[in-house]
């Protein structure tokens, strides 16, 4: 059994929500055991720029705090992979994001890749490692933070999204995990005929892989 800490980057006072994305991977992967902890002011979490420098100083602490309680890995819940690279130059524990996790899993499935996501430009996390593989991406209407997710039209938006997308692609990445929260990757594995990639499964699936090698990792 491997103890990962995990960092949800929206504050979040209900137990329940907080856990939502520890219990996806537990149920995923039985080895893996979770914890997860929110940082604090961010109710919307992150949805631009502003918002991703504004979060980036409160995962760091998190994660450094994860690190000291003895946790073998950090998972940041995001797919921005807000603060990844600056905590993998300072933590001896593996740091894994979100976004570049669905990434490169999405490149073992398929060549050709669309990514459904909650602003207008992919977060840089999936972009950069897609690179000219990223053939299509869309957000739906009326979602400007995560909390706008929860909304039933929403739901539908995202699978009249993935329906025009299926036809020009191998595979499709859901570009916020806030999309994980609700369930999406379900909904739309029963509407579509492409695989889709979670970014929280994702990440559960590179944590495992990197602690069952860690040596190679080292």
């Amino acid at each position: 059994m491997y103890n990962i800490g995990l960092i949800r980057v929206l504050t979040l006072e209900d137990e329940d929500s907080l856990n939502a994305h520890g219990r996806l991977i537990e149920r995923t992967f039985p080895e893996l055991k979770v914890e997860s902890r929110c940082i604090e002011d961010q109710p919307f979490g992150i949805y631009d720029k502003e918002s991703e420098e504004k979060a980036k100083p409160k995962v760091i602490r998190l994660a450094k705090a994860f690190e000291k309680d003895g946790k073998d890995a950090v998972i940041i819940s995001c797919a921005a992979d807000p603060a990844v690279k600056e905590l993998r130059k300072v933590l001896k524990i593996p740091v894994i994001g979100a976004g570049s996790s669905a990434a490169l899993l999405a490149l073992e499935v398929g060549d050709s890749v669309g990514v459904i996501n909650l602003t207008e430009e992919t977060p840089k996390a999936i972009s950069e490692i897609l690179g000219n593989h990223l053939v299509v991406e869309a957000k739906p209407k009326r979602v400007k933070n995560t909390l706008d997710l929860l909304k039933e039209e929403s739901k539908e938006e995202i699978i009249k999204l993935a329906k025009e997308m299926e036809k020009d692609v191998d595979v499709i990445i859901l570009g916020c995990t806030g999309m994980s929260t609700i369930g999406v990757a379900g909904l739309l594995s029963k509407r579509v005929n492409v695989p889709i990639v979670d970014p929280v499964v994702a990440s559960g699936a590179m944590t495992l892989a990197i602690l069952k090698n860690i040596d190679a990792w080292r």
